[in-house]
């Protein structure tokens, strides 16, 4: 079956051959219309380009501001990810990368409350909502921010 496979009817068509006489349709200048750098071979203009007017992005007023200094954003985790570890565990960035919750463990992690949390753990992470925060010291665990 495989040896007849075609594709279907309408779905491929033969390449245009461009420049190939008066009668084909685009000849001469084989539809890159007349001088200019769209008309010249490796024409490498980026897409903002206009051709001696000012492009769009430098006419529109400029606004804001971003602190280059301001710290990464951090790796989220909830509380009912938390579930996961065993009652007095001490879970820190390392343990939540090593359990798939974070990508980076040298990246700053912050835990929030949405969810539930039976076991007591020692959480030791970067930052932690207040919510999150009371349901881990409900549940007879300790927070500790590093």
């Amino acid at each position: 079956m495989l040896d007849r496979l075609k594709p279907a009817r309408g779905s491929r068509r033969p390449r245009k051959r461009v420049g190939r006489g008066i009668g084909c349709g685009s000849a001469k200048t084989s539809g890159r219309g007349t001088k200019g750098a769209g008309a010249r071979a490796g024409r490498k203009h980026k897409p903002h380009r206009e051709g001696g007017q000012i492009p769009l992005i430098m006419r529109l007023p400029k606004r804001g501001f971003t602190n280059p200094m301001a710290a990464g954003e951090a790796q989220i985790v909830n509380v009912n990810a938390l579930a996961r570890f065993k009652k007095g565990t001490e879970v820190d960035a390392a343990a939540l990368a090593e359990a798939g919750l974070v990508h980076s463990a040298s990246a700053p992690v912050k835990v929030l409350g949405e969810g539930a949390l039976e076991a007591a753990l020692k959480v030791r992470v970067t930052a932690v909502s207040s919510s999150a925060r009371a349901k881990i010291e409900a549940a007879g665990g300790s927070v500790e921010l590093v």
